[in-house]
């Protein structure tokens, strides 16, 4: 039994997922914590480490369960190959990946951190950029704006953010 590597369809990677261990495979798709905005606030999403694959553990033998139903299964887009043959991932690195994984799920990627430009795109500040302060409750955030020459922190919804690129 030796790791592979799946390609995904865009965003389904928790669809093939769920599809390819409901059909009997092993699969591991490794993901983290991330703060993402909604409507009702800041919300930790689960996010894949690596978006549009996950690995699938498969046997080569006649005993081992077949490769054929892997790319008609739904979200799945291909078995990963280097020319004919599946591209074999190491144990060591699964295992390093669940590791880390463990480790980072207490610490959830925070969407904006302190001191980071930030624009406010509603309410009466809308259009005017500022710097990210720090989290004010679950869905307000303090932002330092300059306001008539002087700097002002300002209270306003996580939604109404968006970083300066």
């Amino acid at each position: 039994m030796h790791w592979y590597l799946v390609h995904t369809k865009p965003r389904q990677e928790k669809c093939a997922l769920e599809n390819l261990e409901r059909l009997g495979y092993e699969c591991y798709l490794p993901t983290f914590p991330k703060e993402k905005l909604l409507q009702s606030g800041v919300a930790i999403a689960d996010e894949p480490l690596f978006p549009r694959y996950l690995f699938i553990r498969l046997g080569q033998g006649h005993t081992d369960q077949s490769w054929a139903p892997i790319r008609s299964t739904r979200g799945v887009s291909r078995l990963v190959r280097f020319g004919v043959n599946p591209a074999k991932v190491h144990d060591g690195l699964i295992d390093c990946l669940r590791a880390t994984e463990a480790a980072v799920q207490a610490n959830p990627e925070p969407l904006f951190t302190s001191g980071e430009q930030v624009r406010l795109t509603d309410g009466a500040f809308a259009g005017i950029e500022g710097v990210y302060r720090m989290t004010d409750g679950d869905r307000r955030v303090m932002v330092l704006i300059e306001f008539m020459g002087k700097p002002v922190v300002v209270k306003v919804d996580a939604a109404s953010l968006q970083k300066v690129i």
